[in-house]
């Protein structure tokens, strides 16, 4: 009777077990991964604190505080993750970059490099330091939505997002602020809208439908504190 939730077979090191839960297997590669994503795994898995990456990303990400908590899992078997039961969407980079806010990383693969950015124009105190997390090189990059999302083309129209609902974008993107300073054109359920993000170049941005407050230095937290700091 439960044939239908058989553990999935691949080749591939990533696989999706379903929509919400992301199989990896660990004798093919080593991964980082967000902490307290691991629900279930077979096997001989060590998990460690992935730590910062050194101290110039140490110390943006205190500056930010942009950046999901991770850990290392090494071994050899199968490690089971997820995230609150978010949709799971798998991106495989050749060689490439993509950026993310850093709460939609659930893994990737450990010779994957990763940095924080500045979006562009953020730098006033009024926006709030707004910051990203850049993954680039070659390999499995597992994300999360809250809820199925859209891919917008960017180069197809003038691209604008709430920043709460924004999970990330491919390489040929460079992301402004746009704000909005008049109070009756408050249009969102947090009344976000009054600070956007601006797409431009060519590529895609992944939006998710859902504008889920987020805390810290990340892009929906700084969205936050703008909209609070026009409303008075």
């Amino acid at each position: 009777m439960l044939d239908q939730f058989a553990e999935t077979t691949s080749p591939d090191s990533f696989t999706l077990q379903n929509s919400k839960l992301l199989k990896v297997r660990l004798d093919a590669v080593t991964i980082q991964a967000k902490i307290g994503s691991m629900v279930a795994y077979q096997g001989d898995v060590k998990f460690e604190h992935a730590g910062s990456g050194g101290m110039s990303r140490m110390l943006k990400k205190a500056v930010s505080g942009e950046g999901a908590e991770l850990m290392k899992v090494t071994g050899s078997g199968e490690v089971f993750l997820a995230d609150m039961a978010q949709e799971i969407h798998l991106i495989k980079l050749e060689n490439d970059r993509i950026t993310v806010n850093g709460q939609h990383v659930l893994a990737f693969d450990a010779g994957i490099d990763w940095d924080i950015e500045r979006v562009k124009d953020a730098g006033s105190a009024m926006a709030g330091g707004m910051s990203q997390l850049a993954l680039k090189g070659t390999g499995w990059v597992a994300i999360v939505t809250d809820g199925p999302p859209v891919r917008l083309d960017v180069a197809a129209a003038p691209t604008f997002a709430d920043a709460q609902a924004a999970v990330c974008w491919s390489s040929g993107v460079t992301t402004a602020i746009k704000t909005d300073v008049n109070l009756k054109s408050l249009i969102g359920r947090s009344s976000g809208e009054t600070l956007q993000l601006a797409f431009s170049g060519e590529g895609w941005v992944l939006i998710q439908p859902s504008e889920g407050t987020v805390s810290g230095g990340s892009l929906a937290g700084a969205a936050g504190g703008l909209s609070k700091m026009l409303r008075g």
